[in-house]
This record gives structure tokens, sequence and C-alpha cells, in this order.
């Protein structure tokens, strides 16, 4: 029994040792074949070595065992030794053509440059030992097939260096093919070299880059460069593969907008890919055909706007005003979109005019043709904005007003390329040009206004306030007035002491309230206490305010502004801008007799309250006191 136990033990213990040696051993691992490569390109086999003992750094030998040598080995390259190679690859290793390239210590790869057809066969890597003892696998085996070249690429137009300006539109066009027994794919890449490659910035300093703008990649989608994804998402680049009777297919790339950072060298790239064993693809082949150089002119460098007339206008109130934008320097061969604007800075009555103030936009003729008026929306029935011929537009006011006197600017957006541009799309370049400013000669207008009480007994709570406005206007030719009547609160008395003999700052008067508003065509607006107001015109230049039923709210200074009308000769009218202010009445209301009773009444019940309460107090107190003292004669 003993003896079979330890018979078992024995057993046990070999079987572990060999599964120990066996985890430990040597393993060197290649890819599996076959490998299909193309002739006069490069070749790369990896090798690996593992579970060894030694040195972390291992070497690598490599042989070749050709088809017609049977067993046969030739030695290509080591890294243990520079003699190893035979003499069909002592040249190409002196050169470099073929060598060993270092992934890590126990990690290589055979590197050969320009495939010939004799370096078909079977490779084999082999690692030179390290261990104590000599287990597991040394070398890996891959065969290799070295097949024709086939692949052609071909353009047929290429870049003749002539700058093409900006927006304007880019075709290239390769064809490519390739015939092989074996199943290979196709890719086609577009390219440019130099410039600067995004998705509208302005150029700058030149950087000497490579950049792919789009292809069609092994498996026939179209992949876009990383910075040429926004233009390609946008629509603005586009590559398309057409089928060709010669077995030639064509591949197409437009670039529908050119921007200055497109320019550089352009390049086509057609590259052949297989699937290995292992299920990765490899590039097998590949060759890149030159174009020529493109160079865009920037459309700043061209673009001018002018309007016309130009310098000073002087006009009469009422006379037509017209002015003209042209558009110069825009390349004939690109169909670009244009917003137009009219944009006005300063009115009548500016001291300094068109030099301060905010710019404001009259009028805008859209890409599409459409045209919208700025904030005096209108003009839109009083003037008009046309295109009168290819890049010339015109903005005409049939009748001038003195609000339309300021300097005048044309503001055109390219977008270069684009007729209609999409509503985000950034206008390509905006200038503005010089301005013109326009001044209208008005009539001697003098306006003068004001304000008094109307006779009539005190004003009391509940009573009508009638406040009377005069305004007077002279002039030459048809003119009305447009009354305001505004109202202030009363302000409160100042009271300075003796002590301090300065006086305090005050704070600022309140704005005035607007009561109502008797316009120049008659129409009369109420603004506070609604119905409570009325307004009418008692004659040629009398107005009339009523405040029925008169509030303590109603209370306060109250005056009227007169602003003078005019008819200019196509009968409309316009503000002449010429205003006077009256003087200011102040409103009181008292109270009324009624409240005046009212006052003795409650002073009278509160005194007789109060003497009661006396009488009682006096009494009571008297009444206890009495009836104490009889307690203690008791």
């Amino acid at each position: 029994m003993k003896s079979a136990m330890t018979g078992i033990k024995s057993t046990l213990f070999v079987c572990l040792h060999c599964v120990l040696q066996y985890v430990a051993s040597r393993e060197v691992t290649v890819p599996a074949g076959p490998l299909y490569r193309v002739a006069g390109f490069s070749l790369s086999v990896p090798c690996a070595v593992s579970g060894y003992e030694g040195s972390s750094t291992q070497d690598f030998e490599w042989f070749l065992y050709r088809d017609d040598a049977g067993d046969k080995s030739l030695g290509v390259v080591s890294t243990k030794d520079k003699g190893f190679p035979y003499v069909p690859y002592q040249a190409r290793v002196r050169n470099g053509e073929v060598r060993v390239d270092r992934d890590s210590g126990d990690r290589a790869r055979l590197v050969m440059q320009r495939l010939r057809a004799d370096d078909q066969g079977k490779y084999e890597c082999y690692t030179p030992s390290t261990d104590t003892t000599y287990q597991g696998s040394y070398s890996g085996s891959v065969v290799v097939k070295v097949i024709p070249d086939t692949l052609r690429i071909s353009y047929s137009r290429s870049l003749t260096g002539q700058p093409l300006p900006e927006g304007a539109e880019l075709t290239l066009m390769c064809s490519a093919s390739i015939r092989s027994e074996q199943l290979t794919h196709l890719s086609v890449t577009f390219g440019k070299r130099g410039g600067q490659a995004g998705s509208g910035g302005r150029t700058g300093p030149e950087l000497s880059t490579v950049r792919e703008i789009i292809s069609i990649d092994k498996l026939l989608g179209v992949v876009p460069g990383r910075a040429y994804k926004k233009r390609y998402d946008d629509g603005d680049i586009t590559l398309e593969k057409r089928n060709a009777e010669d077995g030639q297919d064509q591949y197409i790339m437009k670039m529908k907008v050119l921007q200055p950072n497109d320019t550089g060298a352009y390049f086509c790239e057609a590259a052949q890919w297989i699937r290995d064993p292992d299920k990765s693809w490899q590039k097998i082949a590949h060759r890149t055909l030159d174009m020529g150089n493109l160079t865009v002119k920037q459309l700043s460098e061209s673009l001018s706007v002018t309007s016309s007339p130009q310098g000073e206008v002087t006009l009469q109130v009422g006379s037509p005003l017209l002015l003209t934008c042209e558009v110069n320097g825009l390349p004939s061969d690109v169909n670009s979109g244009l917003q137009v604007q009219w944009m006005k800075r300063g009115s009548a009555g500016g001291e300094l005019i068109g030099s301060g103030g905010v710019e404001v936009e009259v009028a805008r003729m859209s890409p599409d043709g459409v045209v919208s008026w700025g904030d005096d929306v209108s003009r839109a029935s009083g003037g008009s904005m046309e295109k009168v011929a290819d890049a010339r537009y015109s903005l005409k006011l049939f009748s001038a007003r003195p609000s339309d006197s300021g300097v005048y600017r044309c503001v055109v957006s390219v977008y270069a390329g684009r007729r209609i541009p999409a509503p985000s799309t950034p206008a390509t370049l905006t200038q503005r040009s010089e301005g013109v400013a326009v001044n209208l000669k008005t009539k001697d207008v003098v306006v003068s206004a004001e304000a008094q009480l109307a006779r009539g007994p005190l004003l009391k709570r509940g009573s009508t306030i009638t406040i009377l406005c005069t305004a007077t206007i002279t002039t030459t030719g048809p003119a009305q007035a447009q009354v305001q009547w505004l109202r202030w609160p009363i302000p409160e008395p100042q009271i300075n002491s003796a002590k301090s003999p300065a006086p305090e700052p005050t704070a600022p008067p309140p704005e005035p309230k607007l009561v109502a508003t008797v316009r120049y065509d008659g129409v009369v607006e109420i603004y506070v206490n609604g119905s409570e107001v009325s307004v009418d015109r008692l004659s040629a230049v009398s107005y009339r305010l009523r405040v029925h039923a008169a509030t303590v709210e109603d209370q306060g200074m109250y005056a009227c502004h007169a602003e003078a009308w005019g008819q200019d000769p196509h009968g409309g009218w316009y503000d002449s801008g010429v205003k006077a202010e009256s003087n200011a009445v102040t409103v009181y209301l008292y109270a009324r007799v009624a409240d005046l009773l009212l006052i003795p009444l409650v002073v009278g019940v509160s005194s007789a309250l109060l003497v009661g309460v006396v009488i009682i107090a006096t009494v009571t107190c008297c009444f206890m006191k009495r009836l104490a003292k009889q307690r203690v004669r008791r």
C-alpha cells in the first residue's frame, strides 16, 4: 500500500514538472499566412518571443526559403551578426533597404523595401536561445506571396497656378484602377500641402503641412479630413465616384466655395488594400499624383463699395432723396449673394450732424431680393429700395423730411459663392462706403405756447380743472400744431434752518406724466384717467384740457408743449423739429364745504367725550374721599 502511494506521488510530481516546463517554455509568434504583398512596395512582418529566460533584449534572425529552393535557406538579416546576410541580401542590408526594426526588447519586425519577385517564399523568424535548458519553439514561419503591381492613377486636368477668386468652385478629377487576382480594395484620397486648412478663418503664416481633404476609403465610404469635416457637412466639399468604360474609375472632388486658406499644392493618392488572414487591413501599394498649385485671391483685395452723390447733399423739405450704392471688384465668374444696407447716423437738429449718436438702419435688401425697413417703418410707403443693375442699388425717399437729415452709408455683405446663403452662414466680407451728408432746408418756423387756468370759482376736490393752451406757429405755407399736456407733482417747499445757511442738495425733479395729446391731424389721445379727461380745440390757436371730477392725484403743475408740423408739396405732413414749451400753471384743490363742516363736528364730539370723562373722574374721586371720612368717624 505504501509503495503504491509512493508511485502515485512520483507520477504527479513528474506531470507537474512537465506542466511547469510547458508553461515556461519559449514561444515565437509571427502572423498567419499567406501574406500577399505587391512588388516594388514594402513588406513588414512582426515577430515576438515569449516565455524566455535571460536578457529581456532578445536577438532575431530571419531566413528565407524560396519556392524553387526546396529546404535550402538564405540568411536575410540578423540583429546579432552583421555578417549573417547571404550574398543576395548583403547590399540591401547595408543600404537599409532590408533591416530589423525593434518594437521592444522581445518584439521586432522584418522590413523589406521595394519587394522583388524573388523575395517570395517562406520566412522564418529564429530567436537564438538564452535559456538554461533547451525547450519550446525557437522559430516561427510565414509564407509571403509577391504579386504584380497593377495600381494605376492619372488625371485629366491639372492646376495651372493661375489665381482663382475667393468663392469660386474648384473641380479636380483623378482616375485610378487595380487588376489583381487576389481580392483587393482601392481607396482614393485628395489632399493638399502647404497653407492652412480650416472652416473659414483667414490666412496667417503659411504652414508646411499635408492635409487630407476627402477620400473614398477601402470600404467605399466617403470620409472627410478632420479639418474639412464642417465644410463637408455643410455640403461645400463633395467626392463622387464614376465608373469608366476603360476600367479606370473616375473620382471627382468639388470644393464649391474656395476660401483663402485653400491655397496650396494639391495631390491625389490611390492605395491598394488587402485583408490578411488575421482580419486586419493592410495597405500593400499606393501612388501619389501631384495635380498642381492653387492660389486663392482674397475678395478684400478687389472689393470696393461707393455711394453717390458724394460729399454733401442739401435739399428742400419735401424733395425726393435718391442715393445710389455700387459694388465694384466682384469676380464675374463667382455667383455671390449680396446683402445691401443703408445706415444713417445723426438727424435734424444735431449740432454735429452725423458725428455722434447711434447708427440706425434705414433699409436693407437681402440676397434673395427681399426689402425690409428699419426703425421708421412708415418709410415703407414713402420710399423704395431697388436693384437697378448688377451690383448697383438705389435708395429713394419720395418726400424727404427734416428727420431724414444725417450721414448715410451703404454697407455691403458679400457671401462669396453662395447666391442664397443659409441664415446661419456668416458673410465672407463686409465693407462700408464713405458717408453722404444729407441736409434738409426747412422753412423758418416760430412756435410759441402759453398755458393758463380758465377763470372760475375756487377749485375743490370734485371740480373740473380747465387749462387753456395758446399755440401759435409763424411760417410760410401750411402748418399745424401738435399739442401735448404734461403734469409734474407740486415740489415740496425747501426749509433751511438758521444754523445751516448752506442749502442742502435736492433730488432731481421727477419726470412729467403725459396727460393728453392733440395731434396735428386733430386726433386726440388720452393717456391718464381715461374718460375723466377731455380735450378740444376752441380755435385755430386755442386748445383746452379739462379734468372732470378732479381728485387729489390730479393736483400738480401743468404745461403744454407745441410742435410744428409742416406740409410738403406732395401733401404729406412732417415734423419740422421746431418746438415750444409753455409756462407751468399750478393746480391745487381745496377742501369742499361739506368737508369743512365735518371738522368741527369731529372736534366737537371729541371735546364732549373728553369733558365727560373729566367730570366723571372728578365726581368719582370726591365721592370716594367723603365715603372714607364717614367710615373713620364711626
